[in-house]
C-alpha cells in the first residue's frame, strides 16, 4: 500500500496528489512528524484530520478557496479546516470577525433579513458547499504558532492551489492577508476570481478585512457563471 492510500482523502484528491505523497519531501515530512509525535510533543490537528479541508471538499466540488496560515495551537481547536473550529470550541477572534463581516454583509446583501447568529464556530457547512478551507501549514506544535512552517508543507499546498487552477473553471480565491495573498500570486484572473482584503485579526481587521463584502462578491461571480451560490449562512454541516 503507497503513502497516499493509508491517507484519509478523498479519491478526488489521491488521485491527482500520488506523485506529491511519494515524492522526497514528503517522506522526510512524514519522517519529521513521526519523530515529533515518538518524542511525545502535541501535534494539532490529529492525524486523521490533518487532510481534513481536502475530505470535506472533493476536488470537482471547489467553488471557493480561503486560504489560512496555520493550525489553531489550542487544545481541541484545530480540525483540518481552517479559521473553523469544532462544534462546543469557542470562537477564536479571526472567526470572530470572519462572522461579523458576513452579518454585515448578508444584512445588506442577503436574501432574509433574519440576523445571522451561527450556533458555533464550525466551517464544515461552507466545505460540504464547495468552499475549500486551507491552512498553508497542516500541522502545528501545541502553543507554538508556525512550528512546522518550512517542513514541507507549503510545497505541498501550494501544489493544492495549483491544481485547483489548472482542473477547476470559476474558482473565487478569497486571500486575507499579506501571506494568503502571496499564496495565491500565480492563479490565473483570466478563469479565475481573486479578491484580496487584509486578514481578519483584530489586529488588522479594520484595515479592509472589514467591509470588503467578498461573501455576497462570491456569489455574484459564482452566479454570473452558472455556478450554484453558497449559503454563507450554513456554516455547520
Amino acid at each position: 500500500m503507497s503513502a497516499v492510500d493509508r491517507v484519509v482523502l478523498h479519491d478526488s484528491w489521491k488521485k491527482v496528489l500520488r506523485s506529491e505523497f511519494e515524492s522526497d519531501y514528503m517522506v522526510q515530512l512524514r519522517e519529521f512528524l513521526l519523530a515529533e509525535r515518538g518524542a511525545g510533543k502535541h501535534i494539532f490537528p490529529p492525524s486523521k484530520l490533518i487532510f481534513n479541508a481536502l475530505d470535506s471538499c472533493p476536488l470537482p466540488d471547489v467553488k471557493v478557496v480561503i486560504i489560512g496560515q496555520d493550525p489553531y495551537i489550542f487544545q481541541g481547536q484545530a480540525h483540518g479546516l481552517c479559521f473553523s473550529v469544532p462544534p462546543g470550541v469557542k470562537q477564536p477572534p479571526s472567526l470572530v470577525n470572519i462572522f461579523k463581516e458576513l452579518a454585515e454583509d448578508l444584512r445588506e446583501n442577503g436574501a432574509s433579513d433574519a440576523p445571522f447568529a451561527p450556533s458555533n464556530g464550525s466551517l464544515l457547512g461552507w466545505a460540504a458547499q464547495g468552499v475549500l478551507l486551507l491552512n498553508a501549514t497542516l500541522t502545528v506544535l501545541e502553543g507554538a504558532s508556525g512550528s512546522h512552517q518550512n517542513k514541507g508543507w507549503e510545497r505541498f499546498t501550494d501544489r493544492i492551489v495549483e491544481i485547483v487552477d489548472e482542473h477547476c473553471e470559476h474558482v473565487v480565491f478569497l486571500l486575507w492577508g499579506a501571506y494568503a495573498k502571496a499564496k495565491g500570486e500565480r492563479v490565473s484572473r483570466d478563469r479565475h476570481c481573486v479578491l484580496t482584503a487584509a486578514h481578519p485579526s483584530p489586529f488588522s481587521a479594520q484595515n479592509g478585512f472589514f467591509g470588503c463584502r467578498h461573501f455576497s462578491a462570491a456569489n455574484n461571480y459564482l452566479r454570473g457563471h452558472g455556478i450554484e451560490e453558497i449559503d454563507w449562512r450554513r456554516t455547520d454541516a
